[in-house]
């Protein structure tokens, strides 16, 4: 089969589809179904790199990182033999893409021009979310089952540099206010902070009523953060500025990847249950906008903060594993 048409967007008609119907009670409105690559499998997390419009996908159960053009919505390009991928996070400065390899513990380096490994580092056990500071040009990753984290520099020799946090960790994100990483924690169920400097944990907020604490999402202008409580379907809201938890809101069952439009001030969650939740953030309350179930297991979700469209790779849509792509309403 030609690559053109196996990689060939499926862009659905106008009239209503089975698996998008009960996303009537979100504010968002069906765009296309982009057709991946590889098996009708699993995804993970997703990143975009927003100056050369790409998304890199995670697609665990096939091994690999599928490449999206967001302009022309067509599969570019895939980086295969990446087993069990979990992760996958944009260097938008140095044109290198990170994806953890949790089959074999380690991080790969991806070039985003030839999309060619250039580099491996080894991690501890089950790497799986990874953060990125510009700043000092760190990468790090959360190691789930060795409750740390891994912390290498991308433009040097990798020498990598465990951090040790709790029994495991969730996923982790960089806090350019403090230039410190912080990562979901248990147990117990925290928000901790880690200065990589030091290679010391520097503070622990606790998170009641909050089980299973594993997504995270960072809000730096309105000093919030958000913890995805798997195991109670549960948002917990950070202040940041008092390094307290402010409370928690209900979501879908099992609540994983988050995602967040700075423009338009949503927050989606989306879960295991394939529940997704769409928050709008007023001033430092959130406020839920809907909530509906979009398909079984659409637990991972990413934002184009240009164009506000909103991605769910889908395991399988008619036997075939699918992007869909959705935009707000309202």
């Amino acid at each position: 089969m030609p690559l053109a048409v196996a990689l060939a967007v499926l862009t659905l008609a106008s009239t209503p589809i089975e698996a998008a119907r009960p996303a009537n009670k979100l504010p968002l409105r069906h765009v296309a179904d982009v057709r991946l690559p590889g098996s009708p499998s699993r995804f993970d997390y997703q990143d975009i790199d927003a100056a050369r419009h790409r998304l890199y996908v995670a697609h665990l159960g096939a091994g690999q990182v599928d490449v999206v053009d967001l302009e022309s919505s067509k599969v570019v390009g895939v980086v295969r033999h990446v087993p069990a991928v979990h992760g996958v996070r944009v260097a938008p400065d140095l044109g290198v893409v990170y994806a953890s390899a949790t089959g074999d513990d380690t991080v790969l380096a991806i070039d985003e021009s030839t999309l060619a490994v250039i580099a491996r580092v080894p991690t501890g056990k089950f790497p799986d979310g990874l953060a990125y500071d510009p700043n000092d040009r760190v990468v790090y990753v959360s190691n789930k089952n060795a409750g740390s984290l891994t912390a290498f520099d991308a433009t040097a020799a990798p020498q990598p540099r465990p951090i040790e946090v709790a029994d495991e960790t969730g996923n982790v994100v960089y806090d350019p206010t403090t230039m410190t990483v912080r990562v979901a924690a248990r147990m117990p169920n925290q928000l901790a902070e880690a200065n990589p400097r030091s290679g010391e944990v520097t503070s622990r907020i606790e998170l009641p009523g909050c089980k299973g604490a594993h997504g995270v999402y960072l809000e730096p202008e309105a000093k919030l953060a958000f913890i995805a409580c798997e195991d109670n379907a549960r948002l917990s809201t950070v202040d940041m500025t008092t390094n307290r938890q402010r409370d928690t809101m209900s979501v879908g069952k099992t609540p994983d990847v988050l995602a967040y439009d700075p423009r338009l001030h949503r927050l989606y969650v989306a879960s295991e249950s394939g529940i997704v939740s769409v928050f709008e953030l007023h001033g430092s309350a959130l406020k839920k906008l809907g909530e509906a179930r979009l398909a079984p297991h659409a637990h991972s979700v990413a934002v184009d903060p240009a164009t506000h469209r909103v991605y769910f790779p889908l395991q399988d849509v008619r036997g075939h594993p699918t992007l869909r792509v959705m935009e707000p309403t309202g």
